[in-house]
């Protein structure tokens, strides 16, 4: 039980610091991205589509579950080889679950934003559904040449 209690918050900390991933909002910026010059091309939205963004798995979710399943599972269950058995079992349902876990969180809600420029290009950015954006709105394309965003 002791293991358990020591090793429950380490497992915590690394399944929480796999959901710790850039954002792809068209509001948030990252430190090295202040300050530094973008590229303003107007436009008008053509089309809004909703995307699911995958952030991708780090396999955390796996490790963590899989040492919190096998620990909980081993300590708390019989000794000696029922323990070793019963850790087993519990690291890989705790290692499913782990993955199960990681995975739903990896998912958010985007939106593919389709602008036709004021030079009559067309631009398709995709980026985090947390602005709502119409059909024939007038937008805003920030780019640095790397990364663009759709702002109002």
């Amino acid at each position: 039980m002791k293991k358990l209690l020591m090793v429950a918050p380490i497992a915590a900390v690394a399944l929480l610091s796999a959901c710790s991933t850039p954002s792809n909002s068209g509001s948030v910026y990252r430190a090295n991205q202040a300050q530094s010059e973008q590229t303003v091309r107007m436009g008008y939205v053509e089309s809004v589509r909703n995307v699911m963004i995958d952030k991708g798995q780090t396999g955390v979710g796996t490790v963590a579950g899989a040492a919190l399943g096998g620990i909980a599972a081993g300590s708390n269950i019989g000794g000696g080889n029922g323990a070793i058995a019963a850790g087993i079992v519990g690291a890989l349902a705790g290692g499913i679950i782990g993955q199960k876990v990681e995975n739903n969180m990896s998912h958010k809600p985007g939106l593919e934003i389709t602008v036709r420029l004021d030079n009559g290009e067309m631009k398709a950015i995709t980026q985090d559904a947390d602005e709502a954006f119409n059909v024939g709105e007038r937008v805003r394309l920030l780019s640095n040449g790397r990364t663009t965003r759709v702002t109002h």
